[in-house]
């Protein structure tokens, strides 16, 4: 209930306007993140173990499914932001009445269903706390397309301190596990755990950062063809790509845009907003490339699951002044496909429709941002997206040998 009552929150310094709009095909409303993630709850638990309960309303199904085929049919992603009704107002009485219900249903679980509806329940936090992060970039990206750049939330200025030298962790050749262990929650995805054989690697103590990708923007590696994927490059010239989202260069100062509004830009944070393309790019630009998630894994595996999370409400990476760990801040891209473990199974039923079906054309990210939820982040995590897209919170750490 706490993490149902975050969601809501996240509204709080909105206009009933700005929670209605979508601003590109991959973002959508937080109205509908916010119904959307409801109907989860009542697809998921309430419906096949609450006695008798019959569904808020009979359309949702059909509004607020996301890609849920076995389910159902479900209205168009990209033209999510057309629906004006259900009212913002409605949506807020939706969640009342689901949540209302829930808390029935676990205060008097039903004989032999107790260990379902917890894990159910359980996974149903988690993919809400990953629709919190969505909703914030997702704002992020609207608000940046809106002339006025509206401020989301009002932050104090960091601290001018230059990043601190990056240092590199060396790990031997040889086999190595990776992939959850034990009985704590994880999505199906991490698992099960394997051995993979590694090269001899090295691995940064810091992501890079603005003033560091700033030098390969003024190398002008934007209009350098040779150290782009072909399907990278491409993308650079139908984009029109000259540096990472948000950024924008005027009277010669650089400066992005951020959840605080436009801010100059801070040399020493991680560099954040690049697509997969960009951050292959700068590898080969800077002599390095960058780690496998098993390599990052491994690396990641010696520090503890601490940095700068959503819970701190920083909502922007925080400068590298100081030693940071490989988590929170932003994602972090990695040079693996999103592709199954070996020995991999897909969840049973319609919820194996999770993360299984879009293991294709994807890459892996590890780490975390600085608008993801600490408890919801661990070392195995994966997170994917395809190569083109940045209006997620999305950075890089080098690797070499």
């Amino acid at each position: 209930m706490r993490v149902r009552a975050t969601t809501v929150s996240l509204c709080d310094p909105l206009e009933p306007e700005d929670c209605v709009v979508q601003s590109a095909p991959e973002t959508s409303p937080a109205k509908w993140h916010l119904a959307h993630t409801t109907w989860f709850f009542e697809t998921f638990v309430l419906v096949p173990f609450f006695k008798g309960y019959k569904p808020f309303h009979d359309e949702f199904a059909f509004l607020f499914n996301s890609y849920y085929e076995s389910v159902g049919s479900f209205y168009p992603r990209k033209d999510r932001g057309l629906l004006t009704r259900p009212s913002f107002s409605a949506i807020l009485e939706y969640r009342r009445h689901v949540d209302e219900k829930l808390a029935e249903l676990l205060a008097e679980t039903p004989a032999g269903h107790s260990e379902d509806i917890t894990a159910r329940c359980t996974l149903g936090r988690h993919h809400e706390q990953q629709h919190q992060e969505l909703l914030l970039t997702d704002l992020k990206h609207l608000f940046w397309c809106n002339p006025l750049r509206p401020v989301y939330r009002q932050r104090a200025p960091e601290q001018t301190a230059p990043a601190i030298a990056t240092a590199w962790t060396a790990h031997p050749a040889g086999v190595y596990e990776s992939g959850h262990r034990g009985h704590e929650f994880c999505f199906d995805n991490e698992m099960p755990r394997h051995r993979s054989y590694l090269e001899a690697f090295r691995i940064a103590s810091r992501p890079v950062t603005n003033g560091e990708f700033l030098e390969f923007v003024e190398d002008g590696a934007y209009s350098k063809p040779t150290l782009w994927l072909s399907d990278g490059w491409q993308t650079v010239r139908e984009r029109a790509w000259n540096a990472p989202m948000y950024w924008e260069k005027k009277e010669g100062t650089w400066r992005q845009f951020t959840l605080s509004g436009m801010r100059d830009i801070h040399l020493a944070e991680p560099v954040c907003h690049i697509s997969f393309y960009e951050a292959d790019a700068y590898a080969r630009w800077a002599g390095k490339r960058l780690p496998t998630e098993t390599e990052w894994e491994v690396g990641a595996s010696e520090q503890p699951v601490e940095g700068n999370f959503f819970d701190d409400l920083r909502l922007h990476p925080r400068p590298c002044a100081e030693p940071t760990s490989f988590y929170g801040d932003t994602w972090e891209w990695t040079a693996s496909s999103y592709s199954p473990y070996p020995g991999y199974a897909a969840t049973a039923g319609a919820l194996g429709e999770y993360n299984g079906k879009f293991m294709a054309n994807q890459y892996v990210l590890r780490g975390g941002s600085c608008v993801t939820s600490r408890s919801h982040i661990r070392n195995t995590y994966r997170n994917f997206f395809y190569p083109h897209e940045r209006w997620q919170f999305k950075g890089m750490r080098l690797a070499d040998k």
